[in-house]
């Protein structure tokens, strides 16, 4: 295969996968016929939605909830990351260990888990005796959940940042008479804030495109989201297409404007380490404020860790709900049904591990040659291709399922994948495409393109030297990006929930599903298992990671 046959094949991957769903919401948004093969009507929608009495609502409960979720991350991950980064925090490896447990439990999981343990005689009133349900079905209940479940995101971007630019200029400061405070506030903090602000609006784009918690706690709190929105004007009779469109390009804008905030307040402004690499904290020692600390943290895993994953175990192990916490109401029956053949878990078990399998691979090749034709190759447009290979990141699953839904569901395609599995692989492909560009771009820049220019001098052809040279080289990155993407496909709710062809369910739709049948149980079993399966696989990420540091 030549380079120009490599070219064309990621350029055509990249229009299936992003450009054309964008596309074909633009369309729709703007010919409200054009599902039907019409170009009638052109902006009237626009009209229609600025018209809508919800719309106002809507755009400001993402937003406030978008805003609320970002603040508090940052209140709550900055302290913890500065700890962790400046200091040599005991049991370390232990405390990031448990800040991923959030990051790899589904926001949706994290609602329904909170709503057990605190609605009215739930887990929490029946050990203590108090009543938290009003805090939780309100805008602040739902801010405080998706923060406990967001917040690692800023933890790890700080806590990173720290390890990686040490903490020499803040000694010099030090050395020339300024105190411990004044170093932090003029020399640390302004080098943390590109990977704050980068955090932060990772929190954002997170809040704003979640669908699960917005749904399971918005209806009763009156917090009205874009996302639910698009989900109803898509599932309610008659269907909006258009207005699902439009709301879709709202969504992404209010997206794209956070990352034009982020690149405005902080430019392009970079921590540059000597090593290119973190390294192991050589931080001060904490001394009198150690216990201070670990009380900080454990108060934190308590509240993000070991009481929604308590929830979700104890569901998963009672009998029935109504016989609350009593010995003879334990059981091992819905994790038994899970297993069985009779039931629908192992089929979604199945279909979720196949997918998430597919993804992983189709998004590593696709990632790789992207990485490679943009950070070796330098093509003439290779900000075009690195732009459109990253769009995702800023575009909402929701966004993308809207997308996938016009596009495919047309009339004039010869064949389709619409109503099939493979509708869903296109989703997580698209939705998860980012990862392992941005992982093997980052192990490629680290490379540079000495080795590669030395095999072209004795005469190897490009796709030789990155047969031979660069995959080795970077396979540590790429298999790590692979294994995070297996690990968050296995967990994707909204696209799977709009596009799950009948009789096809995923892990997260059989969890919502059995939620909206009133089997808490088995649909909590098959949460447990997923969380598991996420947690040794994203510990096998990073274990990959570190020995590639090495």
């Amino acid at each position: 295969m030549k380079l120009r046959a490599i070219v064309i094949l990621t350029v055509s991957l990249l229009i299936i996968l992003v450009a054309l769903p964008l596309l074909f919401i633009v369309l729709q948004a703007v010919f409200p016929a054009f599902s039907e093969g019409s170009l009638r009507g052109a902006f009237t929608p626009f009209l229609t939605l600025w018209r809508d009495p919800q719309l106002g609502a809507s755009l400001r409960g993402t937003l406030g909830l978008g805003l609320g979720v970002a603040l508090g991350s940052a209140l709550l991950g900055l302290p913890l990351g500065v700890i962790r980064g400046l200091f040599n925090l005991p049991a370390a490896r232990l405390w990031d260990l448990l800040m991923l447990i959030p990051f790899l439990t589904p926001p949706y999981i994290a609602a329904l888990s909170w709503i057990l343990a605190l609605q009215p005689n739930g887990y929490l009133a029946q050990l203590t005796g108090f009543d938290l349900n009003k805090l939780l079905f309100s805008a602040t209940g739902i801010i405080l959940v998706m923060t406990l479940n967001i917040f690692p995101v800023v933890y790890f971007a700080v806590s990173r940042s720290l390890l990686a630019s040490g903490q020499r200029l803040a000694t010099i400061g030090r050395v020339h008479g300024a105190s411990a405070w004044r170093a932090f506030w003029h020399i640390t903090l302004p080098m943390l804030l590109p990977a704050l602000a980068a955090g932060m609006l990772l929190a954002f784009t997170m809040a704003i495109e979640e669908y699960g918690v917005p749904a399971a706690l918005g209806s009763r709190s009156g917090v009205v989201m874009l996302t639910v929105s698009i989900e109803k004007k898509l599932a309610d009779w008659p269907i909006d297409l258009s207005g699902a469109s439009l709301l879709s390009l709202l969504l992404v804008l209010v997206a794209l404007s956070g990352w034009w905030l982020q690149r405005r307040l902080v430019g392009n402004k970079e921590i540059t380490s000597i090593t290119g690499k973190p390294m192991e904290n050589q931080g001060a020692h904490l001394a009198g404020w150690t216990i201070p600390a670990l009380l900080v943290f454990a108060v934190t895993a308590l509240l993000a860790v070991a009481l929604p994953m308590s929830s979700m175990l104890l569901t998963a192990f009672l009998s029935t709900l109504s016989g609350g916490i009593s010995g003879d109401n334990f059981t091992l029956r819905h994790f038994a049904l899970l297993f069985s053949q009779q039931g629908e878990a192992l089929q979604a078990l199945s279909t979720s591990l196949s997918l998430a399998f597919g993804s992983a691979l189709i998004t590593g090749a696709s990632g790789l040659l992207c990485a490679w034709l943009v950070v070796a190759r330098r093509l003439r447009y290779g900000a075009l291709l690195d732009g459109l290979s990253l769009l995702p990141a800023a575009l909402p699953g929701v966004v993308v399922g809207v997308g996938l839904i016009l596009l495919w569901n047309q009339s004039f395609w010869p064949f389709t994948p619409y109503n099939s599995k493979a509708i869903l692989l296109l989703s997580y492909c698209c939705l998860l495409l980012p990862w392992p560009v941005r992982y093997i771009g980052s192990a490629l820049r680290q490379l540079g393109n000495n080795l590669e220019s030395a095999a072209r001098v004795h005469g190897a052809s490009p796709l030789t030297a990155l047969r031979l040279i660069v995959l080795p080289l970077v396979f540590p990155s790429l298999l790590a990006s692979m294994l995070m993407v297996f690990a968050v496909a296995l967990r994707e709710l909204v696209t799977s929930l709009l596009l799950a062809p009948a009789g096809t369910q995923t892990i997260s739709v059989f969890v919502w599903r059995q939620f909206e049948q009133g089997s808490v149980g088995q649909g909590m079993a098959m949460a447990s298992v997923a969380a598991l399966v996420g947690l040794l696989l994203m510990l096998l990420a990073l274990g990959i990671m570190q020995r590639s540091q090495r």
